[in-house]
């Protein structure tokens, strides 16, 4: 077992893996992880699929199956994808129960080409829910502006949503305020408020990666001061707003009625830099009742590296307020920063898809079956 990996796990952090494969499943290793990395959860996206189904044989048997059977290619897609995640939560529902189902959560997200569409993300989210029927299962929804008012349908029907693709404070405001009203429409439905459960996915290190970039043309020795910092410095200032949020009475209210908080979540905490730490954005986002999930790579390089040095977070609000008023002086605009990450986003896990789809039809007319 990993000494630093548990330190980080009992400052209140949930260590979440960023990967899932048939191959991983079915060699054990996830139980590994479980065991001796102190993971609690997975989470995936399209492109994670893209890469499984791109290697090895382990949908070989499946493939041929879905072939013989003349199934169409998004069809197949979503066999495939959710009997990974089937069995992922069948493997973490031992850590679901021992954490009084707080942890033990597996991530799939809807087709992201419905990213843009309420009324589809929501028929999605449904169907996923009902495919993959386990209690500890997320559905992954992109917060995107039509995407808002699909999480506080998703979750006032009952279904446990990881909010993702959230790049900005503002947009994260609007997410906590989604979950709040979707848990107020299951409480006047007369849902069990505790059987439903959120995270929202702040992403961090993409933040970096095109303020960076923005830093480096502007060639200033104030510019590239700044570099490598507005990833921990955004995710910390949204970590006060989720504390300032869920101290509301509009909060108070759901709790009072069951209602768990959604907890922030780290995503995109590999770190693309190589001048930077590889767990700079373990490090430094510290901070309980939060939950990291990383790259196996940034995982590994947390068990062995890692420096945990306590709460990282709390403490930081003004120094972190201060670089962003200097990136704004600087002349980095945030509001497009965060306006082209999210179109980014959205792009590159749509392009993640149709990559899958090519595969999953490729492999099909190899078997005999494509449609």
């Amino acid at each position: 077992m990993s000494e630093t990996l548990k330190k980080l796990s009992d400052e209140g952090v949930a260590i979440w893996l960023d990967d899932i494969s048939r191959e991983r499943l079915r060699t054990g290793n996830l139980e590994h992880l479980i065991r001796d990395r102190q993971v609690v959860g997975v989470t995936s996206n399209p492109t994670i699929f893209a890469k499984a189904l791109g290697k090895g044989t382990a949908y070989d048997d499946q493939l041929r199956d879905l072939a013989v059977r003349g199934v169409d290619i998004e069809e197949a897609a979503r066999a495939i994808t959710t009997y990974d995640i089937r069995w992922a939560c069948d493997v973490l529902h031992p850590v679901y129960e021992r954490s009084d189902h707080l942890d033990g959560r597996v991530s799939i997200e809807v087709d992201p080409r419905l990213a843009r569409d309420a009324e589809k993300t929501v028929a999605e989210a449904r169907a996923l829910w009902w495919m993959v029927d386990r209690p500890n299962l997320f559905i992954k929804i992109p917060a995107t502006e039509e995407g808002l008012p699909a999480i506080t349908r998703a979750i006032g029907e009952g279904i446990s949503v990881n909010v993702t693709l959230i790049f900005s404070l503002e947009r994260y405001g609007q997410v906590i305020d989604a979950y709040f009203a979707g848990l107020e429409q299951a409480r006047e439905a007369g849902r069990d408020l505790s059987q439903i459960a959120s995270v929202a996915s702040f992403f961090v290190s993409r933040v970096d990666t095109e303020i960076d970039k923005r830093l480096d043309k502007l060639g200033s020795p104030e510019a590239e001061a700044l570099k490598g910092k507005a990833g921990v410095a955004n995710a910390r200032l949204a970590y006060a707003l989720y504390e300032e949020k869920f101290a509301s009475d509009r909060w108070r209210a759901l709790k009072d009625a069951g209602a768990r908080p959604q907890r922030p979540l780290w995503a995109s905490t590999g770190v693309k830099d190589p001048s930077l730490p590889d767990t700079l954005y373990v490090d430094e986002l510290v901070a309980p009742g939060t939950v990291n999930t990383m790259p196996e790579a940034t995982l590994e390089a947390a068990a062995d590296h890692s420096e945990i040095r306590g709460d990282t977070v709390h403490g930081t609000y003004d120094e972190a307020r201060a670089l962003m008023d200097r990136l704004k002086e600087t002349g980095v605009d945030y509001d497009d920063v965060v306006r082209v990450l999210e179109e980014e986003g959205v792009e590159k896990f749509e392009a993640s898809w149709q990559e899958l789809l090519s595969t999953i039809e490729g492999q099909l007319a190899d078997k005999g079956g494509a449609q």
